[in-house]
């Protein structure tokens, strides 16, 4: 009897870890994908694991409609890269549009950090020498944040981020 529940319960987890690689394979598929540059803000946490925590900063396609931080934009890739389209304070609802925490000129860095977490072996790739920036691509799913696939360096004069080989 209990071989029995043991592996029922195998069962039902196998099925729950593939439903939730099925979906995320599926969205990379499907959803939108592109690069944004990212700046690094915790690279190692002994307690959860050693992730990266990014904070993308995105070109916007034209000036947010509110002036007092509370700005929220509608994340689009265009030409391969992520960009921000101001939402209008009207359009808001929950789980549409990511907030943003600060704006220097055309860019805007959202407020909603993400996580990128890195193989135990892999060197830090937050950590770059002059004239390189670190870049994610990410999905676009339709509500909530961007979800990271992979790094990417982009050098100066480089006209898009190289992905770095992580192990």
């Amino acid at each position: 009897m209990t071989r029995r529940r043991g592996l029922l319960l195998l069962a039902l987890q196998t099925a729950l870890l593939l439903a939730l690689a099925g979906r995320l394979l599926l969205d990379r598929a499907l959803l939108p994908r592109g690069w944004a540059r990212v700046a690094p803000v915790d690279p190692n946490l002994p307690i959860r694991g050693r992730y990266l925590t990014l904070s993308l900063e995105v070109p916007l396609l034209g000036a947010p409609a509110a002036a007092d931080g509370a700005a929220r934009l509608r994340l689009l890739v265009r030409s391969g890269r992520v960009v921000g389209e101001p939402l209008a304070p009207a359009a808001w609802r929950p789980g549409l549009g990511m907030a943003i925490s600060g704006r220097s000129g055309a860019l805007a860095q959202l407020s909603e950090p993400l996580a990128f977490f890195l193989p135990e072996h892999a060197a830090d790739p937050s950590r770059r020498p002059p004239g390189e920036e670190l870049w994610a691509e990410v999905t676009l799913p339709e509500r909530g944040a961007p979800r990271p696939i992979r790094l990417g360096v982009k050098r100066a004069g480089q006209p898009a981020p190289t992905p770095l080989p992580l192990p």
